[in-house]
């Protein structure tokens, strides 16, 4: 179920038709819980220090999230000290491991141009980052292997596992065990907080009235735009996603987990190519590519249109 906090408008600098100036405190413009209304493209449109004053709700921790955007040349860097702008760890979650301050670089680039094929998503790299400065990391470690030493009773393991691996699971389908937050997020073993799917956070995704707002970059540097798109009729509507549930029945072990797809793991799923997006989950409104948060498979994106920039490299 989502949730919705109290949010307030961010700044003239993140929004568009905005004219308020958000509360200003130490070291620059409060953003906690706000609801981004910006939908340019270009990351240099973002530029500026913020910070938020938030919580381990489970914890009863406080912390204060800092971000700061700057342009150098034709890339945007943005740093963090990888605390959102908004409270975490509620009843919802079960955190394996608790959230830390981890200060974060990232550059984005600010004229991306897609490869002539898409990159596929690697553990190797952070997907993409918000505008809150908390990285998206979508790959699971988890996977089906029914003799690892912490299989559980559906022959899962929950770490350990690598992209290349078969039956590698899906966390928003699995998310009883890896333990997310109402955003959808959880703390790496590093501290780490990162998001698996919608943030439920920085934009409305119950408000059809507007176009979804850009809510972050992935890492070739193409916008990450929330749900809501005008469409050729006119009308604002949720994107639809390409994928779909395959129907054919999982190998039967040794080579499968068997049973019917139900999303347990990325290889349940297929592209149809009946939504209103591509393989990477993006599409170009306006003359405008960019990545859409769905509220489906597979969530935010499934591949890069371009090369990720080395920043985003998790070494």
């Amino acid at each position: 179920m989502i949730r919705f906090h109290p949010r307030i408008p961010l700044g003239a600098v993140l929004c568009v038709a905005v004219a308020v100036p958000a509360t200003a405190i130490a070291h620059g413009t409060d953003i906690t819980n706000a609801i981004l209304t910006n939908r340019s493209g270009d990351c240099a449109d973002y530029a500026g220090s913020y910070v938020a004053e938030v919580e381990d709700i489970s914890r009863q921790t406080k912390y204060t999230s800092q971000v700061g955007i700057t342009v150098e040349g034709d890339a945007c860097i943005l740093t963090s000290n990888g605390i959102p702008n908004h409270d975490f760890n509620g009843p919802t979650a079960n955190f394996a491991n608790n959230v830390k301050e981890l200060p974060a670089t990232f550059r984005i680039p600010r004229n991306p141009k897609p490869s002539g094929s898409p990159t596929k998503l690697s553990q190797r790299f952070y997907d993409g980052v918000m505008l809150n400065g908390t990285p998206v990391d979508l790959l699971s470690a988890g996977c089906w292997r029914p003799d690892g030493r912490r299989a559980d009773a559906q022959g899962n393991v929950l770490a350990g596992c690598r992209d290349t691996d078969p039956w590698l699971i899906d966390p928003p389908a699995y998310d009883e065990y890896f333990g997310v937050d109402q955003h959808n997020a959880h703390a790496q073993p590093d501290g780490r907080y990162h998001y698996h799917a919608n943030p439920n956070a920085l934009f409305l995704d119950h408000d059809h009235a507007e176009p979804s707002p850009v809510i972050g970059f992935a890492a070739d540097g193409f916008p990450i735009f929330g749900t809501f798109f005008r469409d050729e009729t006119g009308a604002v509507r949720a994107a639809r996603t390409g994928y779909a549930l395959k129907t054919e029945p999982r190998p039967a072990p040794p080579n499968g987990p068997g049973g019917m797809p139900d999303g347990t793991y990325l290889e349940d799923y297929e592209f149809t190519g009946d939504g209103d997006l591509d393989r990477c989950n993006g599409m170009s409104v306006d003359g405008q590519y960019g990545y859409y948060v769905t509220t489906a498979y597979p969530w935010v994106l499934n591949c890069l249109m371009g090369p990720a920039d080395p920043s985003f490299s998790k070494r």
